[in-house]
Order: structure tokens, then C-alpha cells, then sequence
């Protein structure tokens, strides 16, 4: 597992196809005071869809594909409502990213959809601040939010607080935080943190490792000590699959320390890949993951119109366009501005409902999932509005 950690390149990758990961270089948010363009509703609304195609990576060439053919299924579902698509490439380079939203802007469109990277994201966001046009970027990377610029991609923030919500109310309020000595791992860190002093649970200590195999052994004697120690309700993890998870609760089974007593959370998919379920030092582990009825719903659409299982990001393809599409069909000419956006009821996507926030994250109703028997059993179903527990 810790190959991956020598391979940058080949962790992200990854992190990109399955969104288990959060990194990316911090960049600067958007230009500030933006609202947003006016449209004429009832006319078809130009949409610009950035995506990364043309870098010569096969994985970037899939994940563009993917992303607009989950537009085009999303389109194709709006009734009453008409949209003009029009693709750029941006070859996952910032720079021409920012080059083809303002080709996009001076060709008529209204809205940016993607693109994917933090870095491209920030820099399209720069490039169209001035001009009144808001980016819903598909990265997950909240440093790059503000501004013009909205998130679509899952946040560290949003499951943290799924998670302490629902772990306070099943009484695990002190919650102990282990994480790795990376960038994600402090940035994950501090959002479970925050989401701790938010949803009323007590901050039981933090314990940290170096990213390395050697690194993680040498540190855990340590960590399981203060686990043990007998004061703590839930040790919450940020450690993912393709790292220091199966090593980590490996290691803290090793040192004694029983998952039965003390409940472990996860701030990543435990779940992807599937494989990682059937770890006994994950069982009875709980982490947030989107509805997977609805999840499967959209799999097997995607399947039949295109003949290969969509990525996870994928699905943010749709969701971007449903929100368009149902601020459009309100028949507001003000629909694409920054408070229709951000409007507090949200929207329905293919992984459940989500909205959009002022500061440019975003919220999503996650389920809440444990590990039994080498399966995810949800034992808390996702919201289907935002009234629901957590929310």
C-alpha cells in the first residue's frame, strides 16, 4: 500500500479516479465581489463545460469523456428547460484553462462548469472574475473556493461534520484525531477538529505520523498508548486505502487497542476499493459515503447509455448541470447569480442533495456507513433534505 507514496504521479492518479483523497496545491481563491450573469430563460442559456481533455494523459482523456457524457445525461433529463453545452479543453493546464473560460465567456456563456484541478479551477475562476461569470469547479479542494469560484467536489469539512454529528449523538463525544504528516493529513486534521467544537464533542488529543511504512510503526506505540488510556469514545482517522489505513489498524489491533470499545471513523471511502472492507482491522469501522441507492441508480444508467461504469467524479458532471437547469427553469433572470446559487434548499443530484455555500464550498447529504462482515451496511441514511439530522 505504501507504494503509492513513492509514486506521486501514480497517487494522483488515483485520488483524481476515485476521490478518496484531498491534495492539491493551495492557490488562491477567485476574484471577490462577483454576483453572477443575468440570462434570458427563455431562450436556450450557453453553459461552457471545461474539462481535461488534450494533456496526452489517458486518465485525463477518460475523465473528460466521463464528465461530459454525464452532462449530456443530465441535459437530456431537464424538461422544460434548454441548454447550449459547449466543451473546451483545458489539457489540465492552469493556463489554458483560464484561456478557454474566457474564449467561453467572449463566445456567450453564462456559467462555467469545471474544470477539474485545483490550479486549473483558480486559474479559470481569475480569468472570468471581472467579466460577472461564477465557476462551479469539479475539484474538492476548498483552499481554491471564493469568490466566482464554487466547489462541487466532496470536502474534508462536509464528512467531518457527518461524521462527529453522528458520532455525538450515538454518545462518542470524545473523539481523538490520528493523522498523517502530509499536507491532507493536517488540512484533514483541522477540519475534523473544527467539525469537533461545531457539533458539540470534545477534542480527546491529536497524534500524528511521519508517511512512510517505517515512519507509521515507530510512531504507533505512542498513539495506541494514549488510545488505551481509557478517556476517548472514537479515534477518527484520516487515513485513506491506497496509504496508511490496513498498515494503521493493523498496528493498532497489534498494540492492543479494540475497535469493539473504542470506534474508529474515517474521513475517507473505506469502501473504494471494494477489497479494503474485508481488512479485520477496518471491521466496525463507520465513514460517510453519497446515497448508494441513488449511486446505483446513476451507475446503471451511465452503464446502458455508454457501456463502462463511471468514475465517482462523474457524477458531479450531472450535478452541475441539474443545478443550472432547475435555477433556469425558475424562470429568474437573476438564476445564475450568486444568491440563486447559493439558495438554502439546494439541489437534487445523482448522489442525493447538495448546495452550494457563500464561501464557495459545499454541503452534501451523506449516508452514514459501517464496516460488518467485510460490508458496507449503511446505519444512517443520507438526508434527503437538508432538515434532516446533521443539517
Amino acid at each position: 500500500m505504501f507504494d503509492l507514496l513513492r509514486n506521486p504521479r501514480a497517487l494522483a492518479a488515483r485520488i483524481v479516479a476515485v476521490f478518496a483523497l484531498f491534495w492539491l496545491a493551495a492557490c488562491q481563491p477567485g476574484g471577490m465581489g462577483n454576483t453572477g450573469q443575468r440570462i434570458d430563460t427563455s431562450a436556450p442559456v450557453k453553459v461552457a463545460l471545461l474539462v481535461p481533455a488534450g494533456s496526452g494523459n489517458a486518465g485525463d482523456e477518460t475523465l473528460a469523456a466521463q464528465l461530459r457524457n454525464a452532462a449530456n445525461m443530465a441535459i437530456a433529463d431537464l424538461q422544460g428547460v434548454k441548454i447550449d453545452l459547449q466543451v473546451y479543453n483545458t489539457a489540465g493546464s492552469p493556463a489554458q484553462a483560464a484561456a478557454m473560460a474566457s474564449k467561453a465567456v467572449d463566445e456567450g456563456a453564462k456559467i462555467i462548469l469545471g474544470p477539474v484541478y485545483a490550479e486549473s479551477a483558480n486559474a479559470a475562476g481569475l480569468a472570468v472574475a471581472s467579466r460577472n461569470v461564477n465557476v462551479l469547479a469539479f475539484s474538492n479542494v476548498t483552499s481554491v473556493a471564493g469568490g466566482n469560484v464554487f466547489v462541487l467536489g466532496p470536502t474534508f469539512e462536509n464528512t467531518a461534520n457527518r461524521l462527529v454529528s453522528y458520532a455525538v449523538r450515538q454518545g462518542k463525544r470524545r473523539i481523538m484525531v490520528v493523522h498523517e504528516q502530509t499536507t491532507a493529513g493536517e488540512i484533514g486534521a483541522q477540519a475534523i477538529q473544527t467539525a469537533i467544537s461545531r457539533r458539540g464533542g470534545a477534542l480527546a488529543g491529536v497524534a500524528s505520523y511521519p508517511f512512510s511504512q517505517q515512519g507509521l510503526v515507530d510512531a504507533m506505540p505512542q498513539i495506541a498508548g494514549r488510545v488505551k488510556a481509557g478517556d476517548i469514545d472514537a479515534v477518527f482517522m484520516t487515513a485513506d486505502t491506497a496509504g496508511a489505513l490496513p498498515l494503521l489498524t493493523q498496528l493498532m489491533s497489534e498494540q492492543g487497542v479494540n475497535p469493539q470499545s473504542t470506534q474508529y471513523l474515517g474521513l475517507t471511502r473505506w469502501d473504494i476499493p471494494p477489497a479494503t472492507l474485508a481488512l479485520p482491522g477496518v471491521q466496525g469501522g463507520w465513514f460517510a459515503k453519497p446515497d448508494p441507492g441513488l449511486q446505483a441508480q446513476f451507475a446503471a444508467r451511465y452503464q446502458a447509455a455508454y457501456g463502462s461504469a463511471p468514475l465517482a467524479i462523474a457524477g458531479l458532471g450531472y450535478d452541475g448541470i441539474a443545478a443550472i437547469g432547475a435555477l433556469v427553469k425558475s424562470g429568474n433572470p437573476s438564476a445564475l447569480t450568486k444568491q440563486a446559487l447559493t439558495q438554502r434548499s439546494g439541489f437534487v443530484g445523482v448522489n442525493g442533495v447538495f448546495r452550494l455555500l457563500p464561501d464557495g464550498t459545499n454541503e452534501r447529504g451523506l449516508a452514514i456507513a459501517q464496516v460488518q462482515n467485510g460490508q458496507a451496511v449503511v446505519i444512517d441514511p443520507a438526508p434527503r433534505s437538508f432538515g434532516g439530522a446533521g443539517y
